[in-house]
């Protein structure tokens, strides 16, 4: 009997001898799928509400709630920087944050395929483990299905998540008003360029990081700071920020006008973007947010971003205004003006 380490720390408790890969009888709800569940996800997830075991989680709530789910399919499943069990809790985290929501339960849902190795489940396992931990969350439910060889790329991951909004908190696209200013967390693209590098086996000559993270503690720290005067919060993954600003736009009947030079990008990743032959406003993101502020609290909004380490490089860079409904215009470097528009398929697909 053999275990498998991981870079996580600890050793993975299936017999990896024995079943070094996942097989159907892993779905058929025997003994291996009492197995996977109580030597695999129940000692990572471990949680007074999961251990009973039962069809669904039953927990304590009260006030509003925000609730959203999430399905990744993201190729390959690791990449530089985190893999598709941190990027499945910091997307639906994320979601929730977005509505001004604080997580209170995760479930897990797992597509696994025949032959997925047993130590590559481990450590996306004990990933999403450490992720939900430091976004304060926990997995208190889920359900694994296995599907033929083939037919599954390894793992499909579904999280659904109920969060906690605070009272006096109203975060909404319809809220973007004329006059608002359009922030952001930091530079922008470097998770789907992280992510595209590995999967096509390119060098930049750097290496590059996805910033995947989970936004909820950032985003308290900014309702704490602009209050109601903070309109909207989203976070720009598929599509990228020039996708959700046109969401925003269309939804609130406003005109967005962003800087070019405003706009926070690595250089290595503005430089991958020219070979590539990719816009790094539509290059998908999984630690970035776009806030909407009044300007009354924009200073406000803007320190307390700076103050924390996932908003440290946080600037401004666009404005909403009453011209233009609809559309979102970029004054570029040069001081020309373009219309952004939405794309009409997938710069990156399978980036999140």
């Amino acid at each position: 009997m053999s275990n498998a380490p991981n870079i996580f720390g600890g050793m993975c408790p299936i017999p990896i001898k024995d079943y070094p890969t996942i097989t159907l009888a892993h779905g058929g709800g025997g003994r291996l799928t009492q197995m996977l569940i109580e030597q695999m996800f129940e000692p990572a997830f471990r949680n007074p509400a999961l251990q009973i075991l039962h069809d669904g989680a039953i927990f304590r709530a009260t006030g509003r709630l925000a609730f959203s789910t999430d399905s990744f399919v993201v190729s390959p499943l690791f990449f530089p920087g985190g893999n598709i069990g941190s990027l499945a809790i910091h997307g639906t985290v994320n979601d929730l944050a977005m509505c001004g929501a604080q997580p209170l339960a995760l479930a897990a849902g797992f597509i696994l395929e025949e032959g997925l190795p047993m130590a590559d489940l481990w450590q996306i396992v004990q990933s999403m483990r450490r992720a939900a931990d430091t976004a304060g969350a926990s997995i208190v439910t889920g359900d694994t299905k296995v599907v033929d060889k083939g037919k599954g790329d390894g793992i499909y991951i579904n999280i659904s998540g109920v969060g906690a909004i605070p009272d006096g908190v109203d975060i909404a696209p319809t809220r973007a008003r004329p006059g608002d200013v359009i922030l952001i967390n930091g530079d922008i693209a470097r998770h789907g360029i992280a992510v595209m590098s590995v999967r096509e086996g390119l060098e930049f000559g750097t290496t590059l990081a996805s910033d995947s993270a989970a936004l909820n503690h950032l985003t308290a720290r900014v309702l704490a700071a602009g209050g109601a005067d903070v309109h909207v919060l989203r976070d720009p993954t598929r599509g990228g920020p020039a996708s959700a600003l046109n969401e925003i736009a269309g939804q609130a009947g406003v005109g967005i006008e962003l800087d070019e030079k405003a706009i926070p990008v690595r250089e290595s990743v503005r430089g991958a973007c020219e070979i590539l032959g990719f816009d790094p406003l539509y290059v998908a993101n999984e630690g970035k947010m776009l806030a909407i502020v009044a300007p009354e609290q924009v200073g406000a909004v803007l320190a307390a971003m700076k103050a924390h380490p996932d908003g440290k490089e946080a600037a401004i860079i666009g404005r909403v205004v009453a011209a233009h409904p609809g559309r979102v215009l970029l004054r570029s470097r040069i001081g020309g003006q373009r219309v952004v528009d939405m794309l009409s398929g997938e710069q990156l697909p399978r980036i999140c």
